[in-house]
């Protein structure tokens, strides 16, 4: 086992790279469970569900054209689904990547007189997630 530092973590939304303007992701996976318990049972008995999952990202917010998490993030609120890429080692041959389509449900900025602008978004994963497994 080797540790990973998070230094490296790459992420893109809808084919733009967001990598340069975030320093923080959070990729979370869930399950329904559902209670199939009988009578006679002590303990309750659980099947397993439809898979589901959030994910988040978070970082200082750059005003570049095109190309800023603003002008890429905003418009994609309600939109269609697009692909969220997920590298959590970084970008190379053999690291581990999840990908899936996701809806963006929240893109915030963050002003503070004291600080630099940022942004943070949440994103609704939408069907299964290829994950491709590092070699």
């Amino acid at each position: 086992m080797a540790f990973v530092h998070g230094k490296g973590t790459a992420v893109s939304v809808g084919g733009d790279d967001l990598s340069a303007f975030s320093n923080s992701v959070t990729f979370g996976r869930t399950a329904d469970t559902h209670d199939v318990t009988t009578f006679g049972k002590n303990s309750k008995v659980y099947a397993p569900g439809l898979k589901d999952g959030t994910a988040s990202i978070e970082g200082i917010y750059d005003n570049t054209a095109m190309t800023g998490p603003g002008s890429v993030l905003r418009p994609l609120i309600g939109a269609a689904a697009v692909e969220l890429i997920y590298q959590p080692e970084g970008i190379g041959t053999g690291k581990p990547t999840a990908t899936v389509q996701v809806l963006v449900t929240t893109y915030k900025e963050t002003a503070a007189v004291a600080d630099m602008v940022m942004f943070s978004c949440e994103l609704q994963l939408s069907d299964d997630i290829a994950d491709t497994a590092g070699v």
